[in-house]
């Protein structure tokens, strides 16, 4: 099976990423325990122009990430695993699949309590981890099950973003929202108009987030709506879409994940003195290591014997399965759902701790369950 050189880019910079990541969190939790610990917190929040480091993370490190799943989406719709009807619909499935069950099983222990909110939080599926933890397994991966995992965990983010555009979002500005939504009209003219230089785009993609950071919509979705206003012609080497998507590859795997990573795991440990574990860790945990490759699983196998999908030559539903468990690495979408959802700080640092745990869980379950399975070097 032939993959483009930008996806065999993509899945190394995300597998070297996924590492860093890992590597990062080890080092924010150490130090947030440490004697340095009140020190390194407070680093975070430190104000400049009304705003803390954190919030400039959160809000507009973020947004040139989700710039970067936007134009992989859009490379996946028009040239990629996506653009083919039938090949598209096993990952949709299975990514729909890792949304619904995930979210029903938090929401059978959350409804009608003060956590409903973190219904979002189980949903996503990390990118850079899950391909980092697959990447461990070396040549035993055939392509098939590697271009599964990635559009999955696309199309999943996908989904996370909607949710946090319709759901996450504060109490609307017309004013400023309709200025940012007016920006992206003008940005898709030029579209048609086939200015095909970046700059235009880049300037005026960050002028519509300015707008969009004060619409009460999250400012990170412009990053989406920027990626699908670039123009990607043909997808060719020098189209600005593919530029912009190789340029941005490393900045975000090697500088704004680990950032994002070291700002948002600061999380001092504590032993809970209670008996049982609270509803929203629970939902947390259950959704991202049972809900999600239960959903993934579920949902692929019925969409194949319904005939709406076919299972890619190199799959099998034992490594879909094992797939669907790598699916449950939710961590920096969970983490950033989880920013949205609560508001107190206390819940926020125990809902990340639930949401490290659950991924390295997936992480390790999914990692053991697949490297038994794919005993032989792959050759493709």
């Amino acid at each position: 099976m032939k993959t483009t050189k930008l996806f065999t880019s993509f899945f190394e910079s995300e597998k070297a990423g996924g590492i860093i990541l890992i590597i990062c969190t080890c080092i924010s939790i150490f130090l947030a325990n440490s004697t340095l610990s009140e020190s390194y917190q407070s680093f975070w929040h430190i104000k400049i122009g009304g705003m803390s480091l954190e919030h400039y993370i959160n809000d507009g490190l973020m947004a040139v990430f989700f710039l970067l799943i936007g134009l992989e989406l859009e490379r996946e719709i028009y040239i990629g695993e996506l653009s083919n009807i039938r090949n598209a619909m096993l990952p949709i499935m299975g990514a729909l699949g890792g949304m619904v069950v995930p979210a029903l099983v938090y929401y059978l222990f959350n409804h009608n309590t003060p956590y409903q909110n973190g219904i979002g939080i189980p949903m996503a599926t990390d990118i850079a981890f899950a391909i980092g933890i697959l990447s461990l397994l070396g040549n035993k991966v055939p392509t098939a099950l590697k271009i599964f995992l990635t559009a999955l965990a696309v199309i999943d983010d996908l989904g996370a973003i909607i949710v946090i555009a319709i759901f996450y979002s504060k109490e609307l500005n017309l004013v400023n929202l309709s200025i940012s939504l007016g920006i992206l009209v003008f940005l898709l003219i030029l579209n048609r108009m086939k200015v095909y230089k970046l700059w235009p785009y880049l300037i005026l993609g960050i002028t519509m987030w300015y707008f969009m950071l004060h619409s009460g919509v999250h400012a990170t979705i412009t990053g989406v709506l920027l990626a699908f206003a670039i123009p990607f012609q043909r997808g060719e080497k020098k189209s600005i879409s593919y530029q912009l998507e190789h340029k941005l590859h490393k900045p975000v795997a090697f500088i704004i994940l680990p950032i994002f990573a070291l700002a948002n795991t600061a999380i001092a440990l504590k032993i809970n003195n209670g008996s049982n574990l609270p509803s929203y860790a629970v939902g947390i945990i259950l959704g991202l290591v049972l809900g999600k490759p239960i959903g993934i699983f579920s949902f692929s196998y019925i969409a194949v014997k319904l005939k709406v999908a076919e299972l890619t030559k190199g799959l099998t539903w034992p490594t879909v399965f094992g797939t669907g468990i790598l699916g449950g690495i939710g961590f920096t979408m969970s983490i950033f759902v989880t920013l949205l959802a609560f508001t107190d700080s206390e819940i926020i640092n125990s809902s990340k701790l639930y949401i490290i745990l659950a991924s390295l869980t997936a992480g390790i379950l999914g990692l053991v369950i697949l490297k038994s399975m794919l005993r032989k070097p792959i050759t493709d």
